[in-house]
């Protein structure tokens, strides 16, 4: 469900370094929060139905496994996947 990952802005900063991992962790979860259904800042991979996929995986979540998918490697510390599993656990 490409529409959880980060805007195309926010992954190429983390990656290129030009911020640090609090600072892409604080603004990936505003960017799950912000309101509207559509992103219109990424070009390639829309934000459509996010709120709805969110609630929806919350709600699988509670009664079964739910997989969380990414390009990085299983062991990456530093990965949306990691914030995205937090935020369905109610953690954050």
């Amino acid at each position: 469900m490409a529409n959880l990952g980060p805007s195309e802005e926010l992954r190429d900063a983390i990656l290129a370094g030009r911020i640090s991992w609090r600072e892409y962790s604080r603004r990936y979860l505003d960017e799950l929060r912000e309101p509207g259904g559509v992103d219109a800042r990424n070009k390639r991979i829309k934000n459509h139905g996010q709120k709805f996929t969110l609630r929806l995986l919350q709600h699988l979540a509670k009664r079964e496994t739910v997989t969380l998918l990414c390009h990085c490697a299983e062991e990456e510390k530093h990965c949306h996947r990691h914030l995205l599993k937090a935020l369905l656990e109610k953690k954050i």
